[in-house]
C-alpha cells in the first residue's frame, strides 16, 4: 500500500444557513454565523468538554475552546461543517483528515501545483471533495472567506502563508485556528488537528497506515552506511534541512543517518527550525562523503547542482549516490511522505 492508498472516508457536506443580505459589517457578520454554529463556549484548554443544549426540537450545536499557536479561540465547533483553509500548506493535513473543507488559498501556479495553484501531492483529493479556491496569494483575502460563510477557519503561523498578523480579522469571521508546521512531525500536526476538531479517530487512523508502510519499506531497504544530506539548491546557496525537520524525522524512520547543517547559523526564513541555508562551499565542505539527497526539485535542476565546481567532486556524485525526492518533498503531509516512500524504496529497493 503506498501514500495515496489508504482507504478514505467520505465526509458529509451539510449546508449551513445563508446570512440575511441587509447584515452590515463584519462585526455582524460573525455575531450571525457564531449564532448559527454554537452555543456558548467551551471550559479552557484544547480538550475542554463539548457543550451543547437543547433550543426547541433541536439541539444547539456543540462547541468547545482550543488553544493553538497563535493564542486561544473559543466557541469552536466541536463538528466544524464548512472549514475554509487560509494555509496550502495545512490544507493537505485536513484533507487526509476527511475535515469538511471548503475553500482554500492557493498559490500561484508552478510545477509543484495544479493549474489552480493547489499542491499536486492533494490537488486529487481536493477535486473529489469539490474544495474551491478561496483565493491566490499568500495574505489572506479576508473579503473573500467572509462570503464563503465558514463555520471554522485554520491556517498556519510559519511559513510564507502565516497569517498571524491577519488573526484578529479573520477571528471576526468565524473562529480560526493557526498552527505551526515548521517545528513538528506531520504526524504529530495530524494528531493535533485531530483533537482540536474533533477528528482523532481518523488521525489515528491516518498515521497508522503511514507507520504500517513505513516499516514495510524500512525492512525492504539497504540503507547507505554514509550519513544523508537533504539539501535543497538555491544556485547562490544550499538550503539544509535538520534531523527534527519533517523530512529527517522521516528518512531516521526509515533507517537513515540524517547529516547535521554545517556549524553555525545560517540563514533562516521565517523563524523555521527545521531548515537554514548556508554557502555553497560550507554545506559541500561538511557533507564530505554523506549521500545528496534533494528535496523539490526537478532532475534537471539536480543534475546542474551537482555539476558545480564546489559539488561535481564530492564523493556522493562520483559513486551516484544523488537522489531525487520529488518536487513535492518541500512541504510533508500524508500526501507528499508517502509519495517520499515510494521514491526511498525505488531509490533503496
Amino acid at each position: 500500500m503506498n501514500g495515496r492508498q489508504l482507504a478514505r472516508t467520505t465526509t458529509g457536506r451539510g449546508g449551513f444557513p445563508g446570512l440575511r443580505a441587509g447584515l452590515k459589517g463584519a462585526a455582524v457578520v460573525a455575531a450571525g454565523l457564531l449564532a448559527l454554529t454554537a452555543c456558548g463556549g467551551g471550559d479552557g484548554g484544547s480538550d475542554a468538554s463539548a457543550k451543547g443544549e437543547k433550543s426547541g426540537d433541536k439541539a444547539a450545536a456543540a462547541t468547545r475552546t482550543v488553544k493553538h499557536d497563535a493564542g486561544t479561540a473559543e466557541k469552536v465547533p466541536a463538528q466544524p461543517k464548512r472549514i475554509v483553509s487560509v494555509s496550502v500548506t495545512m490544507t493537505g493535513h485536513l484533507l487526509a483528515l476527511d475535515a469538511p473543507v471548503i475553500a482554500s488559498q492557493a498559490t500561484p501556479p508552478s510545477v509543484i501545483t495544479d493549474k489552480q495553484g493547489f499542491f499536486t501531492q492533494w490537488s486529487d483529493a481536493a477535486a473529489q471533495n469539490s474544495v474551491k479556491v478561496a483565493y491566490q496569494g499568500f495574505e489572506p483575502d479576508v473579503e473573500k472567506v467572509l462570503a464563503l460563510k465558514p463555520d471554522l477557519i485554520v491556517g498556519a503561523s510559519s511559513g510564507a502563508e502565516n497569517a498571524e498578523k491577519f488573526y484578529d480579522k479573520l477571528s471576526v469571521v468565524a473562529p480560526t485556528l493557526l498552527y505551526r508546521h515548521d517545528d513538528v512531525s506531520w504526524q504529530d500536526l495530524t494528531a493535533r488537528l485531530g483533537k482540536d476538531l474533533g477528528l482523532e479517530k481518523r488521525a489515528t487512523e491516518v498515521v497508522a497506515a503511514h507507520d504500517k508502510r513505513a516499516g514495510e519499506v524500512k525492512a525492504a531497504i539497504t540503507v547507505p552506511k554514509q550519513s544523508a544530506a537533504l539539501v535543497r539548491d538555491n544556485q547562490s546557496a544550499m538550503t539544509v534541512f535538520t534531523p527534527e525537520s519533517a523530512q529527517g524525522r522521516l528518512l531516521t524512520s526509515l533507517g537513515f543517518t540524517v547529516l547535521e547543517p554545517p556549524a553555525g547559523k545560517g540563514e533562516t526564513q521565517g523563524g523555521r527550525s527545521d531548515f537554514a541555508e548556508f554557502s555553497q562551499e560550507k554545506v559541500a565542505d561538511t557533507a564530505k562523503d554523506s549521500s545528496l539527497l534533494f528535496v523539490s526539485h526537478t532532475p534537471e535542476e539536480i543534475t546542474a547542482a551537482t555539476a558545480r565546481p564546489v559539488w561535481k567532486d564530492l564523493p556522493a556524485v562520483k559513486d551516484k549516490r544523488v537522489y531525487d525526492l520529488g518536487l513535492d518533498t518541500f512541504r510533508l503531509d500524508y500526501y507528499s511522505a508517502g509519495n517520499l516512500i515510494d521514491k526511498i524504496e525505488k531509490a533503496f529497493g
